[in-house]
């Protein structure tokens, strides 16, 4: 049986060479079981083919350290990624955004970017156990937007 994917791969006819990505919905859905399993699902999708691509994100976000690892794969891919925004890319989707080669945006689309957040339990040291946590993942984060400006983000009309 083959799990539930937030992605969609569509070949473009008109160049053969060129492929679209569609990233709707949250990410990691369905990995909050199995988060080792959607990364990698994604990267054989993602080498399975070559040439430039475009990423179409439509997406609330999700499981950040997921994001992290598909922001990794992206910026590692040796062809041109062109990003998207065509309705929100929040949160974590946010960080899969700053990827691109080029990022655009309409001027209806939403980029929403927010501090880590997470739930947790337990005794004092637990609570500073997460309190460590999310300040080296949200540093974590904000070196995704800072590589940004080496980087081309424009605003399409």
């Amino acid at each position: 049986m083959k799990n539930k994917v937030f992605w969609n791969w569509v070949r473009d006819e008109t160049e053969p060479e060129s492929r679209t990505l569609y990233l709707n919905g949250p990410i990691a859905e369905e990995s909050w079981y199995e988060d080792e399993v959607t990364p990698v699902a994604f990267k054989a999708d993602l080498l399975s083919g070559s040439g430039p691509i475009t990423v179409w994100i439509n997406s609330v976000g999700g499981d950040c350290v997921a994001a992290a690892q598909i922001y990794n794969m992206l910026m590692d891919y040796p062809h041109d990624v062109t990003v998207k925004i065509d309705g929100i890319a929040a949160s974590a989707a946010s960080v899969i955004a700053m990827a691109g080669t080029r990022v655009l945006m309409s001027p209806t689309s939403l980029l929403m970017i927010h501090n880590p957040l997470t739930v947790a339990m337990g005794d004092s040291e637990e609570m500073r156990k997460a309190i460590q946590l999310l300040d080296e993942v949200k540093e974590s984060i904000v070196n995704a937007y800072e590589v940004r400006p080496d980087r081309a983000l424009l605003k399409v009309n």
